[in-house]
């Protein structure tokens, strides 16, 4: 099957399973999406959701945030993984946002240019906050890109730029999302069945559904 047939096919799929796909990160505006896509690395949905509410209670709007000394926004995000590294990045990023103005706007060499903020996060903020074409790349992504045949999986700006080419510009936003949510409750890293799954018995090849069939060698330790 054709590259672009295969994306047309999952892309019906995941309308069918996903219609109107949610933004699973709590947030009321783009400031405070930016804050939770940054403390999303390394770390669940869930548990954002559960810090976040605290957190903007008193770090919200990026003025707040700003007069915060570190330790404090450590402290409310402690729980979270790298939160040491994400305390100094929220506090720094909060400067940067109030010396340009206050706001967080849709342009993306300065969302890039934010303490903390790599294309990924910039690209969901965009996407979702300002709905602007974008194709976030995530784990997920990256995994099921590659499992299914639509790009090699070799990195993330690779698999990016390929997904781009396959689905239309105008689904980037709902597509992404809707993968992501597949990803998490239909196609696991591990112990699933290919060839039972709705898009890789089609979409994965028969060479892949075969060597993730095989069960994995165990590696042998130490002789005593």
């Amino acid at each position: 099957m054709r590259r672009q047939e295969k994306a047309e096919r999952i892309g019906e799929v995941l309308d069918e399973l996903y219609p109107d796909p949610p933004i699973p990160l709590d947030h009321r505006d783009p400031y405070t999406l930016l804050v939770a896509v940054a403390l999303s690395a390394q770390a669940t949905d869930k548990k954002v959701n559960e810090i976040t509410p605290r957190l903007f209670a008193v770090a919200d709007p990026p003025e707040r945030m700003a007069a915060l000394d570190p330790a404090e926004i450590l402290e409310l995000i402690r729980e979270i993984g790298l939160a040491p590294t994400k305390a100094r990045n929220l506090w720094t990023a909060a400067h940067q946002i109030v010396a340009d103005g206050g706001e967080v706007r849709p342009d993306w060499a300065f969302l890039e240019s934010l303490a903390g903020v790599g294309h990924k996060t910039a690209s969901v903020v965009m996407a979702q906050a300002f709905g602007v074409p974008a194709f976030p790349v995530d784990t997920h992504i990256l995994r099921l890109a590659g499992r299914w045949g639509l790009s090699d999986g070799g990195s993330v700006e690779r698999t990016e730029r390929d997904l781009k080419a396959v689905f239309p510009r105008e689904r980037w936003n709902d597509r992404h999302l809707q993968i992501i949510f597949f990803g998490r409750e239909h196609c696991p890293a591990r112990g699933h069945d290919l060839a039972a799954c709705p898009i890789c018995s089609f979409a994965a090849t028969k060479k892949r559904i075969a060597a993730e069939a095989r069960p994995r060698r165990r590696t042998a330790g130490p002789a005593g």
